[in-house]
């Protein structure tokens, strides 16, 4: 199975210091439905994994929040792709919970749910804790430079073997030229 996991906000979306509080704040970042689709088209696996500390703040309903998910699942058909399932941390920072990123509950339940060895994973992120929670279950760590991305970058203590690239569009490019290459997703 090839599977990709993404953080969504800042890899796919614009993020916003204020959070993504309904379907019109949700915008795609140029590109990014393009990449999930050309992916898709490949035989991809693309499932996202996100923080949503807005639920445990209070700010949002999951009720909002599953509009929002329609909003991008629909955009991202739209583009000819498929984002085959959204997991999330509903849990406000300091609840203590293992699924919200850096801890790698939402990773590991992933490979539950697909039946995938952890240390396959492969996840692209905006964040330090994106790909700490990656590494944390020995996959393979991709920054990216849109969102916080440039910001996490240059501040450094980056996860060993991170990969980094501009944006989802060049991580799409790397996948499939790696595919092609190889004859197989990277290991």
């Amino acid at each position: 199975m090839k599977l990709l996991v993404l953080d969504r906000d800042g890899v796919i979306n614009e993020d916003s210091p204020d959070y993504i509080k309904s379907p019109e704040e949700w915008r795609p970042l140029p590109g990014s439905l393009d990449a999930i689709a050309s992916l898709s088209r490949a035989g991809w696996t693309i499932v996202v994994a996100s923080n949503q500390s807005a639920i445990g703040r209070g700010m949002i309903s999951v009720d909002t929040l599953n509009s929002i998910h329609a909003k991008m699942h629909r955009a991202a058909a739209s583009a000819g792709g498929r984002i085959d399932a959204v997991f999330f941390c509903p849990h406000a920072p300091g609840e203590g919970c293992d699924c919200r990123k850096p801890s790698p509950g939402l990773l590991l339940e992933i490979t539950r749910r697909y039946g995938l060895p952890a240390q396959k994973l492969i996840m692209a992120g905006d964040s330090r804790r994106d790909l700490e929670a990656v590494a944390a279950v020995g996959g393979l760590p991709i920054l990216v430079r849109t969102g916080n991305g440039a910001k996490a970058e240059a501040a450094g203590g980056l996860p060993p073997n991170t990969l980094i690239f501009d944006d989802l569009a060049a991580v799409s490019a790397y996948l499939l030229a790696r595919e092609a290459d190889k004859g197989q997703a990277p290991q």
